[in-house]
C-alpha cells in the first residue's frame, strides 16, 4: 500500500502572509492541530502547528537566564493578543518532513514515528499534493487486515 493510495488530496493549507489570526480561526473551527505552508506556486515552505502558534506567546530560554527567571503567565496570556496578529511566516517551523506518494505507507508511517508528528504533507514534483495523518495510516491497515479475515 502506497501514500497516494490513503492521503487525502483536499488539503487545508496556509500561505507566509495570511495573518495568524485567521489560521488560528480555521485550525480551531475544523479541528486542525496543523498546516502545511505553500507559497503561491504550491511548493510547501513550512507547517504551521498549534504549538508553533502557543509557542509564540513563551518566552525565550534566554530571556528567562537574564531576568529574575519568574515568569507571570497570566500575562503571556493576555499577550496572545499580539501573537494573533502576527503573519504565519513569523511562527511557521521551516523544517519541513514531507513524504511522496510513491512511498509506502509504513515507510510514512515510521517517518512520523520518528520526528514525533501526527501528519505529514504529501509532496510530488516539490509541490502540496496531499496530507496523511496517523489515524489515515491506522484505518488504512486495518481495513486491509479486516478484508483479509473474510
Amino acid at each position: 500500500m502506497l501514500v497516494k493510495d490513503i492521503m487525502t488530496t483536499a488539503v487545508r493549507s496556509a500561505r507566509p502572509e495570511d495573518p495568524i489570526r485567521e489560521i488560528a480561526a480555521t485550525m480551531c473551527l475544523h479541528k486542525f492541530a496543523g498546516l502545511p505552508v505553500v507559497d503561491a506556486a504550491g511548493k510547501i515552505v513550512g507547517v504551521i502547528s498549534e504549538k508553533d502558534i502557543l509557542h509564540g506567546m513563551f518566552p525565550k530560554f534566554e530571556d528567562l537566564v537574564t531576568s529574575s527567571g519568574l515568569v507571570d503567565f497570566e500575562a503571556l496570556e493576555r499577550e496572545y493578543q499580539d501573537v494573533v496578529n502576527l503573519k504565519v511566516r513569523d511562527v511557521m517551523s521551516q523544517k519541513i518532513i514531507k513524504v511522496d506518494p510513491e512511498m509506502p505507507v509504513l515507510k510514512a508511517a515510521s517517518i512520523m514515528f520518528r520526528h514525533r508528528i501526527r501528519r505529514v504533507p504529501v509532496q510530488e514534483d516539490g509541490r502540496l499534493v496531499g496530507i496523511i495523518s496517523i489515524g489515515d495510516v491506522h484505518k488504512a491497515i486495518f481495513k486491509q487486515n479486516l478484508t483479509k479475515l473474510d
